[in-house]
């Protein structure tokens, strides 16, 4: 059932500030046809920081058997290489060059946009947010984060003006224990040993706020995954005692510096031998992984384990030079900031024993542009109001045929690159130094193949170009207006220097 797009205009404009959507939900529908759903995500964990991807030192049994028991992507992709891009995507299904988000701390969640929130609560589904936003500012008031300061109104754009009922957010990065904490004076922005009760410390200058618009000022203290899963874990019991389904946004802080690990983890890696930046990568990501493993047997303990989809991935890869001591994109070429397999190719899991009941490894190309298309699926809907730049992947899910109908377009910076799941095309933004390799028989992208097929080349040119003209359509207002375009007065990337 598709929606008209008089309703849309119509009945969404009027329902937006209370944070609600047009779609109707089907009253007295057992949650076995609506389920839930789980997005997990870490910031900075490269395609190789986990134990099943062949890491010898990360410790992730969790994961790991995560990876046996349900869908392990190998071709997994977040639509950009650095946070708030990709972030933007998972929960609108859309390329977020359409939205503005063109970098970290660039631009915001347009409140024009169509999102997974709107589209569930318009199910009877309850919604939250734990972790990092990372999508604009929390508040305008005081000084916060990165870009939250007194006045700026531009960029307040808090995640319960989007459709969340319960938040738990942050505007960007803390330290990944004490998250409130750094040592008193100049500390190192990679991170440094956890501060001992006698230590003197700063406010970091990052806060946790609440769906109130309220600081969080209580149970702040040790890992910052641990603190994040102590929130969402209530939400999710609440939402299971009364037989409500739920969307649950848990967006991990981990191991995006400063990495700090807590002392036990930070002993065990220190005592192979690592330094104490990768003891402390290393630490964060096993704390992660214990949360994880935490986040499983509560759902089974509540009951609701069976009917949930609890997603898991990383917002780019791995931070860091080449050759450093934490952070590994496997065998892939690049690393974070690049469009390279390693800067956008990343760990990617799902658990959903009612229609996964085994383990399997999918090798198809997905993304986290696909999170939306397929829950939109699911239930049961269609969705064709606005471009989309994910698909549904329900038939891969379900072990049926599946081939990838929407080539996977990229852009940062200077760069854009087009993969149509076996080519994978590179060139500048304005359409010179080109490059092609074939991820089947090259998946670590060493034979540039542009001069031997030219007309490989011309083709995928061609087909980027026009999905990039309806990417600038959409960033400029065709489908919404051009409120938020406005606002922000941003411009399209695309002036030769």
């Amino acid at each position: 059932m598709s929606m008209s797009r008089r309703s849309f205009m119509a009945t969404g404009a009027a329902l937006a500030g209370a944070g609600l959507f047009p779609l109707a939900g089907r009253k007295g529908e057992s949650m076995t046809k609506r389920p839930n759903v789980i997005l997990c995500m870490t910031d900075d964990q490269g395609w190789g920081d986990v134990g099943y991807n062949g890491n010898p030192v990360a410790k992730t049994p969790n994961l790991d058997r995560m990876a046996l028991e349900g869908l392990r992507f190998d071709r997994f992709y977040a639509a950009a290489p650095v946070c708030s891009p990709t972030r933007a995507s998972c929960l609108t299904g859309r390329n977020p060059f359409r939205m503005g988000v063109f970098h970290a701390n660039q631009g915001i969640l347009r409140p024009e946009e169509f999102t997974m929130m709107k589209f569930l609560k318009g199910k009877d589904y309850v919604t939250g947010h734990f972790g990092k936003w990372h999508l604009g500012t929390l508040t305008k008031t005081e000084r916060d984060s990165n870009r939250g300061k007194p006045g700026n109104e531009v960029e307040y754009n808090p995640p319960w003006e989007h459709g969340f009922d319960v938040c738990f957010s942050t505007e960007a990065k803390v330290p990944t224990w004490d998250p409130m904490k750094k040592p008193k004076g100049k500390a190192s922005g990679k991170g440094w040993r956890a501060l001992g009760p006698d230590d003197d410390y700063d406010e970091y200058g990052t806060y946790y706020w609440n769906e109130r618009g309220q600081k969080i000022s209580n149970n702040l203290d040790g890992d910052d995954s641990r603190v994040i899963m102590d929130r969402a874990i209530p939400f999710i019991e609440k939402a299971a005692q009364s037989a409500t389904p739920f969307l649950a946004v848990i967006w991990f802080h981990a191991p995006h510096l400063p990495c700090v690990a807590g002392p036990e983890q930070f002993k065990y890696y220190k005592e192979k031998g690592l330094s104490d930046h990768a003891a402390n990568f290393y630490g964060c990501i096993a704390g992660v992984d214990e949360q994880m493993g935490r986040l499983r047997e509560e759902l089974k303990r509540l009951g609701v384990e069976n009917n949930t989809m609890l997603w898991y991935c990383a917002d780019n890869g791995p931070e860091g030079k080449a050759g450093s001591d934490t952070g590994t994109a496997g065998p892939y070429r690049g690393r974070k900031r690049d469009l390279y397999e390693g800067g956008v190719r990343v760990p990617g899991l799902l658990v959903w024993p009612d229609e996964i009941p085994a383990g399997r490894v999918v090798e198809a190309a997905c993304v986290t542009s696909d999170y939306l298309p397929t829950v939109v699926d699911i239930l049961g809907e269609s969705y064709d109001e606005r471009a989309l730049d994910g698909e549904s992947i329900l038939p891969l899910i379900r072990g049926e045929e599946f081939a990838r109908e929407k080539t996977i377009g990229f852009k940062f910076q200077d760069r854009t690159a087009w993969n149509d799941s076996r080519y994978k095309l590179y060139t500048d933004r304005w359409g010179d130094n080109v490059e092609l390799y074939d991820l089947i028989e090259d998946p670590g992208e060493k034979v540039d193949l542009s001069v031997a097929k030219p007309d490989q080349v011309k083709l995928m040119k061609a087909a980027y170009g026009g999905w990039e003209a309806g990417v600038k359509d959409s960033f400029e207002g065709k489908e919404y207006g051009t409120q938020s375009y406005d606002r922000l007065r941003q411009k399209w990337p695309g002036k030769r220097k």
